[in-house]
């Protein structure tokens, strides 16, 4: 992702230091309420956030202010997962606040999980004093440093006259081009120095940065072209669909074109699961179809994908019959990068499929590709081996798809139940399923959920996770109590390290470590113990019964459903093979 450089590091001086009178009125202000002042200009709805020494002057200036709304998390990486899944749900940037040293260090795993998967945020820390900057003092962290490969840019704010200017980039950066977090560290005694508010309105021209390449026509008709020869083309659609907002061109062009379209994990409802043309999802839990299709393609497009590892499996023998592969994407560095690029498209999407749907003609295929691929569709559907005396984590998630007519906000943590839920859970709207895919963060699920239950207040969330990753942030349901947020919380306990056993079975020949979870909490009492009501289920019927009065509660409800520990995903392509040597587990011919 492209960094961008400005200079922050002007001198900090006020009105008493150079001898003069400080001025009066409404706009002679701290630095701390000139930060509450931008956040709002922003539209910020809620900043996520927990306090400490060095971000007091932040938090004093929000007592003074009921307009600036704040949710007190119970851990950072709780505030910055929250702020990720705001973020993604409602298309805003979101916001998280942290102080220094060890407050700001615990938000490293969420702005790394929102870098990997281009989710905009403005992140800020407090830090100590500039007089003691660099001398080791207490919770001092240089955390613009630390942070600097996980975020497109990092501000230290060494003069207070320069927020104003520096918020405004920082949600510029946050919340253009290829979309990604933003750090704002601010001094103690910046935050409480004083300055004459003036926000800043001229036209934001930032050095060196272009947030989005415009469109060459020419490239778009040379795509245009190559399907108009194609006889097998096939278009794998990833997270930048949903984040162009593109999905309606994404639809409208695989009509037009008669393309079917494989969806990769953060792609999942940028194409509606349900249209004719979808494939699946592909790679390494992959539907059969999708990986089939890819690998039998002789023209293959993707479109806001960037061919990460487990998309393509083996580099070598990815789409071998591929004459020519394209790539749309916002960020030039992607193409080319993992994969050849034969026909590049750089720019917005929503701007490539725009003009690519003036000019396209409709698709002279005989149908023949789309006929091979519905009997694949046919013939290896993602099916699993039911039981009547165990309760099969796939059919709790075909259950919560029944049940919400596939019209929720589904968060995920990671492990096997965020592959279930990939494959079992239809998808069909942008922005409804939130989970982490390349940095693929345990913990992310459950606090995810809060930020997107927050920004869609009239929408269900679920918040689907394993026992393992739901104990990394079991914390949040506090959260959730006190302020009454009605997401429906969802634990697939195993009792097992699921996703990690199901690789040593398959890759280790079943040398099991350190993988055993039996000694995890009641998680039913657990949520009892923080005043949320806890359901328990091990059969089909204690299952339906305990999901129903969950969505039948107006309030957070915790649903524990217990699932063998010797349940896999399938199909599964192993490290170093291809995406068409899939594993089919039980249905193996």
């Amino acid at each position: 992702m492209e960094h961008v450089h400005a200079n922050s590091g002007a001198s900090t001086t006020t009105a008493s230091q150079i001898g003069q009178q400080e001025p009066e009125g409404e706009n002679w202000i701290t630095g701390s309420e000139a930060l509450l002042r931008c956040l709002l200009a922003e539209d910020v709805d809620c900043v996520f956030g927990y306090p400490g020494g060095n971000a007091l002057y932040i938090y004093d200036a929000m007592t003074g202010n009921p307009a600036f709304k704040h949710l007190l998390t119970r851990h950072e990486q709780g505030a910055v997962h929250a702020a990720d899944g705001y973020a993604r749900s409602t298309g805003k940037t979101g916001v998280c606040i942290a102080t220094s040293g060890p407050g700001a260090t615990n938000l490293v795993t969420g702005i790394a999980t929102a870098y990997m998967d281009s989710v905009p945020l403005v992140v800020i820390t407090a830090n100590v004093p500039t007089n003691v900057m660099g001398t080791d003092a207490f919770q001092e962290a240089d955390i613009v440093s630390m942070t600097m490969p996980i975020t497109k840019h990092g501000y230290l704010v060494r003069d207070v006259r320069d927020l104003p200017r520096i918020v405004r980039e920082a949600f510029h950066l946050a919340g253009s081009g290829r979309k990604g977090p933003v750090l704002i560290d601010i001094p103690k005694d910046v935050s409480n120095h004083r300055m004459l508010f003036q926000p800043e309105e001229a036209e934001l021209r930032l050095r060196g940065y272009r947030a989005a390449p415009e469109i060459e026509p020419a490239e778009i008709d040379e795509l245009l072209a190559a399907i108009a020869e194609s006889e097998r083309p096939v278009i794998i659609a990833g997270g930048g669909i949903v984040y162009a907002n593109a999905a309606p061109e994404m639809m409208a062009f695989a009509e037009r074109t008669r393309i079917p379209v494989a969806t990769t994990l953060l792609g999942l409802g940028g194409f509606a699961s349900s249209h004719e043309l979808w494939l699946g999802m592909p790679g390494h839990h992959g539907a059969y179809a999708a990986n089939k299709a890819i690998q039998n393609a002789d023209l293959l497009i993707s479109i806001g994908s960037r061919f990460d590892d487990r998309v393509t499996m083996k580099l070598d023998g990815f789409a071998p019959k591929a004459k020519r592969i394209a790539h749309i994407d916002i960020d030039p560095a992607e193409i080319g990068k993992n994969v050849r690029t034969d026909i590049a498209c750089i720019g917005d999407i929503k701007d490539v499929l725009g003009y690519a749907l003036q000019i396209a003609k409709p698709s002279q295929r005989d149908g023949a590709w789309l006929r091979e691929l519905q009997r694949y569709k046919a013939d290896y559907p993602l099916r699993y081996q039911d039981s009547e005396t165990e309760l099969k984590p796939q059919f709790v998630i075909e259950m919560i798809h029944e049940t919400t007519k596939g019209e929720a906000i589904v968060t995920t943590d990671v492990g096997q139940h965020q592959m279930w839920a990939a494959q079992f859970y239809k998808f069909n709207h942008p922005r409804s399923l939130i989970t982490s895919g390349g940095m693929g963060t345990m913990g992310f699920g459950f606090p995810s959920a809060i930020g997107a239950q927050l920004g869609n207040p009239d929408r269900l969330v679920v918040s689907i996770n394993g026992d393992g990753g739901m104990q990394m942030c079991a914390q949040e349901m506090a959260v959730c109590a006190v302020h009454n947020i009605p997401v429906k919380i969802v634990v697939i306990n195993n009792q097992v390290l699921g996703m990690v056993k199901q690789q040593q079975e398959l890759m280790y020949e079943r040398r099991y470590s350190q993988i055993d979870l039996a000694g995890s909490p009641n998680f039913v009492k657990l949520a009892e113990a923080y005043g949320i009501k806890g359901l328990s289920a091990s059969t089909k019927a204690e299952a339906r019964r305990a999901w129903q009065e969950a969505l039948d509660t107006n309030a957070p409800v915790l649903v524990e459903f217990k699932v063998p520990m010797n349940e896999n995903v399938y199909p599964m392509v192993l490290g170093g093979t291809t995406l068409d040597q899939m594993i089919m587990g039980d249905f193996e011919d």
